[in-house]
């Protein structure tokens, strides 16, 4: 798997969502008014994922490890290249999609990930691929440049034809106090620098978003612990303004959280246990999937971070959820939205690993943007309502204004509409507008219209307009293509062709949602 780092930007401050990799979230939810109001919520269909218990999950895997070797000869890969199973999603109607990664003469190929489909009988009904090109390099010794300290040698296929390389991992501090985690890809055979991104992604109690909620809690002895057991064990601890280690775990003698503001430190606790329990039941009750890595198991999270630190990121490597305090120690970051963001990025790890850089960046930066709007629609919280506004409850931008808009990316003075030539070169917070305006415009449509006392009017880049089939169609749609048609080198041509393909599977290729996909991709001149 490829790690990744994802950040909030704006003029004024940064806001660091990371997967180690980090990511962050959105969660709430409320009544939709409007042109386009939502549709009840249509039938399961029978390509969409079924919900898998940890032994039924564990099984699929094993399965798929056992046969890896007869599964790569199918696939006529060659004598040195061998398969190592990462996840599998079953579908309702028994059809399989399992992912792999790759070796090569038992090195890691990055970017040589694919797909295998099966249906319910066993039969290969094709495969995604990370890349199409074969792998065939030279090993000899003699050809190679010395290796950086501490680096790996690895083969590169994310781009270009595949070649001999070393991957180096280089940690650090970043200006903001973000840590990092720097992955530096140089040519074995010249030592040149071909590739880098950073795998860190910045992004019953009383909260400081959400009112009055209920949180997992656990009995210890006399006093109580902020661990969830109904949501895998996920506990939340208190870095008391420290930048390592885990913390300190939440206890309490009286089970009652936070009071509502910062002079509580529990307060923060109460939000962030309360974000990673939203974001939990949301992939659960709609998208079938059981925790992060749909192994049934919780992350943790940590809260007061550093000093006056403005961001929050997820780290894949200790599989855990970090939140600062914001500017002044007064606007912790633990907003439902950033919640579902940060912990999406813990999804996409664990499924496509979809590069953080060019425009596989933007759309793992977007992906997160999606979900974790869909998980604060989902919570129907009616302290923190559903919007397809990014981060408006931790007011970053020290005005009010939200940190970014789904329906007019470029509202927040940076962030793409449309696609263009060059997309991939802009940062992967500005390029993700043009997936969150896709969404937007599959979900509610162009033009102007009113939803949850929110005004929105998107427009297109062909002038033409756009009539959105809902949002829980569209969440299905934009989850199948990661999950089972997205692989880490997927760009934004690659993922209309992904997402036509789910919606097709879901829907039918003549319905009316594969139709409103193919309009709203050319409604952002992805064609």
């Amino acid at each position: 798997m490829i790690p990744h780092i994802s950040r909030f930007t704006t003029k004024r401050s940064t806001l660091a969502i990371a997967t180690a990799v980090a990511a962050g979230a959105l969660i709430a939810t409320g009544t939709t008014t409007g042109a386009t109001a939502q549709p009840a919520a249509d039938p399961t269909p029978s390509a969409a994922p079924t919900a898998l218990t940890s032994s039924a999950r564990a099984g699929l895997l094993h399965d798929a490890d056992a046969k890896k070797a007869e599964t790569a000869k199918e696939l006529n890969l060659g004598s040195k290249e061998k398969l190592v199973v990462r996840d599998v999603v079953k579908d309702r109607d028994g059809t399989t999609h399992t992912r792999y990664e790759r070796t090569y003469d038992g090195l890691p190929v990055l970017g040589g990930d694919l797909v295998v489909h099966e249906s319910k009988s066993g039969k290969h009904e094709g495969v995604t691929r990370a890349t199409s090109k074969s792998v065939a390099v030279s090993t000899a010794p003699a050809t190679l440049t010395a290796a950086p300290t501490g680096a790996r040698k690895v083969v590169w296929a994310a781009s270009g034809t595949p070649r001999l390389a070393y991957e180096k991992v280089v940690t650090g501090t970043q200006k903001d106090g973000t840590p990092r985690k720097l992955h530096v890809v140089t040519d074995a055979t010249t030592g040149k620098k071909i590739f880098q991104w950073d795998a860190i992604h910045t992004g019953a109690g009383e909260s400081q978003y959400s009112g009055s909620v209920t949180v997992g809690s656990t009995k210890s002895g006399s006093s109580y612990a902020l661990t969830d057991t109904a949501r895998g064990g996920h506990s939340t601890y208190d870095l008391k303004h420290g930048s390592s280690g885990k913390g300190t775990l939440f206890t309490d003698a009286d089970d009652k959280w936070g009071n509502g503001t910062t002079t509580d430190p529990a307060t923060a606790g109460v939000d962030a246990a309360y974000g990673a329990q939203v974001t939990w039941d949301y992939y659960k009750d709609v998208q079938g999937r059981s925790g992060i890595k749909g192994d049934g198991k919780g992350a943790y999270s940590r809260v007061h971070y550093g000093n006056a630190y403005v961001n929050a990121f997820w780290d894949d490597s200790c599989f855990c959820m970090t939140y600062g305090d914001g500017e002044g120690d007064k606007k912790p970051l633990t907003s439902i939205d950033v919640a579902g963001h940060e912990m999406t990025h813990g999804v996409t790890a664990a499924t496509a690993g979809l590069i953080y850089s060019g425009e596989s960046g933007g759309l793992n930066e977007a992906t997160s943007d999606i979900f974790g709007t869909a998980v604060e629609f989902h919570a129907g919280n009616p302290k923190d309502v559903g919007d397809y506004l990014i981060g408006e409850k931790i007011d970053i931008n020290g005005n009010g204004t939200p940190l970014r808009y789904m329906d007019k990316p470029s509202k927040d003075g940076g962030s793409l509409d449309y696609w263009k030539t060059g997309a991939g070169n802009v940062d992967v917070h500005y390029s993700s507008g043009i997936a969150n305006h896709f969404f937007y415009l599959l979900s509610e449509g162009s033009g102007a219209k009113v939803i949850n006392g929110v005004s929105y009017n998107s427009p297109t880049s062909d002038g033409q307009p756009v009539t959105g089939i809902g949002r829980d169609k569209a969440e299905k749609i934009w989850f199948k293509s990661l999950t089972t048609y997205f692989t880490t080198t997927t760009n934004y041509a690659k993922a209309r062709t992904a997402t036509l393909s789910a919606a097709s599977a879901l829907y039918g290729a003549s319905s009316t949602e594969y139709k409103a996909v193919d309009r709203a991709w050319a409604a952002v001149n992805v064609k």
